[in-house]
């Protein structure tokens, strides 16, 4: 959480200043723990709901998991290893219009699950 403060403050220090940004979590226990939601109220840090049991609504579906699912197709691996290095590359490729289209897509999953009131599911349109 410091080094996301850090990054914060050091790219977008207006943001960080105003308060003008939102943080967006999947719920998971590392998020969720004590000691990260005490950092987030001390740095008044704003978080994004996130419903319980949506993993449809993840981000990482919209912008890392596609682009691992086209670089890692049809390739085969001799090791687990092989795969966890060619996988932990693809985050660093993703240039900022990646997460521009990953936060619309977001965006608009968001407003297709707040207009059926929550019984939205992936494949029912949209995205």
């Amino acid at each position: 959480m410091r080094r996301l403060k850090e990054n914060v403050t050091r790219k977008w220090p207006e943001m960080w200043k105003n308060g003008d940004w939102l943080l967006h979590h999947d719920n998971a226990p590392a998020h969720t723990s004590l000691v990260v939601r005490e950092f987030l109220t001390k740095n008044n840090v704003s978080t994004v709901p996130h419903p319980a049991y949506s993993p449809d609504l993840a981000p990482c579906d919209f912008c890392v998991f596609p682009k691992m699912k086209l670089r890692l197709k049809g390739r085969r691996f001799s090791s687990i290893k092989e795969v966890e290095a060619e996988s932990q590359q693809i985050p660093n490729t993703l240039k900022p219009a990646d997460f521009n289209e990953c936060f619309k897509k977001w965006q608009n999953r968001w407003d297709l699950c707040i207009q059926a009131q929550g019984d939205y599911f992936e494949g029912d349109g949209g995205n």
